[in-house]
């Protein structure tokens, strides 16, 4: 995929670099006048902050448009209009968002933009959204926003119940959650609970059960390596004690939960602990029953000692097809920029992927909780979708079937990663 243009970009990536109002620069790579288009995300406020970051990179770089269209909400439906346009090897999208799990499926596609980066550039980014968006030795994207596993805590039952902090294991969780539902059950909240997570069998459910599967040391479902790691007696273990929350720490409904399920729980004022994403934050600030009685802290740690948490968000990458591949990738590289990081942090409370960011005072002003929340995405897990590519849809499948089969009391957990081991290898050998 590489070719003379990206191989020579040395001197053009000096020559055109100019400053915003922040002062940064903004490396607009090449002067000829150029069009592109860029397929936006609707959901929320992120289409106004995309128009943002679009000014912000035209004021910039006056010899390059970039037209703004709206793509699906679904990633699934985003990812059909994706491979349908590389069946037609159109260039008609010139830069494109693309889903953590999304690399290994594009990844013939898109443009290597390895050679438009510093080392220094791609040194601020946490180290697993850079391994994530590599196949082999090219990077086929550039993360701008991340999510990832986090935990959800009541501090004021937590204090009201006797406990120092946080759960630091899922044990401790285990015991924590069963003493505050009992307590507050007793006062007369029987629709209490302690525990609420996204236990559907979904995509959801394979990023809920990794991180109980890697914190318990039972490995990563396949490894970089292409081993399969499911069958073993650490990752049973941890399904077993999981299946044994569902009707006693956590609602039996929860085998049906998404993040919204949880979050409607949680946001109610019925839960002492949640499992969900960074977006669940500034929602619940707004939640009546919390009052503000709350903390975001990394998951607990299973019996590996060490924590895990699923990674998830969102980069951009280049249409191998574009006409104008130096100024789809200006701004692909403006729009995971620090500057245009930070601002979206700022306004929109949007998470980087920057680590610095976590740490820079203005953020912190605007968003408290960012706080320290490095130490959380240092750590991020990524699912095996660049070393499964096309396959990984059926990987997890496979595996968030199996785990809810463990869930809903179908099967044990030893047999269900049996069965899950030999469907894999099946899968993967073809």
């Amino acid at each position: 995929m590489r070719t003379l243009l990206t191989l020579a970009l040395t001197f053009a990536m000096t020559a055109f670099a100019t400053a915003n109002a922040d002062g940064h620069d903004i490396d607009c790579i090449t002067d000829e006048q150029a069009t592109i288009t860029y397929v936006g995300d609707p959901v929320g406020n992120l289409a106004d902050t995309e128009r943002e970051t679009i000014a912000a990179f035209e004021e910039a770089c006056p010899n390059i448009t970039v037209e703004r269209i709206d793509g699906p909400a679904s990633t699934s439906d985003l990812l059909s209009n994706y491979l349908t346009m590389f069946e037609a090897q159109s260039g008609d999208i010139d830069v494109m968002r693309v889903d953590v799990i999304q690399p290994g499926i594009l990844k013939d596609n898109l443009l290597d933009l390895m050679p438009y980066f510093s080392q220094e550039e791609l040194d601020a980014h946490f180290p697993g959204y850079i391994t994530n968006n590599m196949v082999g030795d090219e990077m086929v994207a550039i993360a701008f926003r991340l999510g990832a596993g986090m935990l959800y805590v009541r501090t004021d039952l937590v204090e009201k119940y006797g406990f120092d902090g946080p759960p630091a294991t899922w044990d401790e969780l285990e015991t924590m959650a069963r003493t505050i539902q009992d307590g507050e059950r007793a006062e007369g909240n029987d629709d209490f609970w302690g525990f609420v997570f996204q236990g559907n069998n979904y995509e959801g459910l394979t990023c809920n059960a990794l991180e109980w599967q890697i914190s318990n040391g039972g490995g990563v479902i396949v490894n970089p390596d292409g081993e399969i790691e499911v069958n073993n007696e650490p990752t049973a273990d941890v399904l077993n004690q999981v299946a044994s929350w569902v009707g006693t720490i956590a609602p039996p409904g929860v085998v049906g939960y998404a993040e919204e399920d949880a979050r409607g729980v949680w946001h109610a004022g019925n839960a002492a602990f949640m499992r969900n994403w960074p977006y669940a934050y500034s929602t619940t600030l707004e939640s009546e029953a919390i009052d503000g009685n709350f903390e975001v802290v990394a998951l607990p740690a299973g019996d590996s000692g060490s924590y895990a948490a699923t990674m998830g968000g969102w980069s951009v990458g280049v249409n191998q097809y574009s006409e104008h591949p130096e100024a789809a990738a200006a701004f692909a590289k403006h729009f995971a920029s620090f500057q245009e990081q930070k601002r979206r942090a700022i306004n929109n409370a949007i998470n980087p992927t920057i680590a610095d960011l976590y740490r820079d005072a203005d953020v912190i002003e605007a968003v408290p909780f960012f706080d320290g929340l490095d130490a959380v995405f240092q750590g991020a897990a990524p699912r095996p979708s660049t070393v499964t590519g096309e396959k990984y849809n059926e990987v997890s499948t496979l595996y968030s079937t199996a785990v809810h089969q463990v869930l809903t009391g179908q099967e044990d957990a030893e047999t269900a990663l049996t069965l899950l081991e030999f469907e894999l290898e099946e899968l993967l050998a073809n």
